[in-house]
């Protein structure tokens, strides 16, 4: 079993430094923004983000302000689109956190995810790190432009695989994608930019297909209720497959449920059950380990470093994960 703290050795100092680094960034001189950037601080996650953009960065190369700068700018996006988000969709809760929109309501809440997003932009031309706008700004567009393909086509359930591929790409690849790249560019790499984003990309989609097994799996061992994606009537890549390769009348009895009976744990447990017996857990499962290795041969022409050896970690790590 792969652990977090391994996977951070070589990096470790810098983690600890980028903490105090980033919650600089988001200070404030009006103290209600203070005290709920305080309690965003307080409640952050594996550091995934910073870890791709630190790991990528000692493995071409040395770490220095600009990387940490880099780090932030992605993070203070990441943040500001999870509290958008949580507006989005009327959540409650975040990694086992109240939300802010659940705290201090939805104004504040668009209003903090608004101050996030003008801080990126002001420390990029402060620095006068363009190179870094733009690979975070197009982050923000990717992101966006997923979010209203998957919405949009949730509508009808007509997604194929290759629009399902489209949206994740944009949705949660392109983060990822944009840590490894400008992980890259902040060490003076621009050779390796592309080569780091093709590998973040390929990294971020398998991440998302293994969250997207996770809705089929045992309870108990992942990170949120089973059956949950088809309650949000979400079509993810197990579902896709089973409605594209089973007969006529299975599909119907499928995207009813999805349609009609999402709010039902009874027919929801009978999708879970069609989907896995039909082979759509299988089907991603493979996909998943295809893109891993797509990933890890990206890699495989860079020299052996401790970095190097905790990136490949990592990638592991975010498809063996269990929650």
């Amino acid at each position: 079993m792969i652990k977090v703290s391994d996977i951070k050795a070589p990096i470790a100092d810098e983690l600890i430094k980028f903490e105090a680094h980033f919650k600089q960034t988001m200070q404030s001189k009006v103290p209600l923004l203070d005290k709920i950037t305080h309690y965003i601080i307080k409640r952050k996650g594996k550091q995934m983000r910073p870890m791709f953009v630190f790991l990528t960065s000692k493995m071409l190369g040395e770490v220095n302000t600009d990387t940490y700068n880099s780090a932030s700018l992605i993070e203070l996006l990441h943040t500001a689109t999870l509290v958008h988000d949580d507006v989005v969709d009327d959540a409650n809760e975040r990694r086992g956190f109240f939300s802010i929109n659940a705290l201090w309501k939805n104004k504040i809440a668009v209003l903090v995810g608004d101050f996030l997003l003008s801080k990126v932009l002001l420390m990029s031309i402060e620095h006068k790190k363009y190179r870094s706008l733009e690979i975070v700004a197009r982050a923000v567009r990717e992101m966006s432009e997923g979010e209203l393909l998957q919405i949009e086509k949730a509508r009808k359930l007509d997604i194929d695989e290759e629009t399902y591929f489209e949206v994740i790409r944009q949705k949660t690849a392109s983060l990822i994608a944009t840590c490894c790249e400008a992980g890259a560019v902040s060490v003076e790499r621009e050779d390796e930019a592309d080569r780091m984003r093709q590998f973040g990309e390929k990294v971020g989609l398998a991440f998302q297909i293994k969250d997207d097994i996770f809705d089929f799996g045992t309870p108990g061992k992942i990170g949120k209720p089973t059956g949950n994606d088809i309650r949000e009537q979400k079509m993810t890549l197990p579902l896709i497959y089973t409605l594209n390769t089973v007969d006529n009348k299975t599909r119907k009895e499928l995207i009813n449920i999805v349609k009609r009976y999402n709010e039902r744990p009874k027919k929801v447990r009978r999708a879970i059950q069609l989907v896995i017996e039909n082979g759509g857990i299988e089907y991603a499962y493979q996909k998943m380990i295809a893109l891993k290795n797509e990933a890890l041969a990206l890699l495989e022409p860079i020299p052996d470093s401790p970095s190097k050896n905790s990136l490949i970690m990592l990638v592991e790590y975010t498809t063996n994960r269990e929650k």
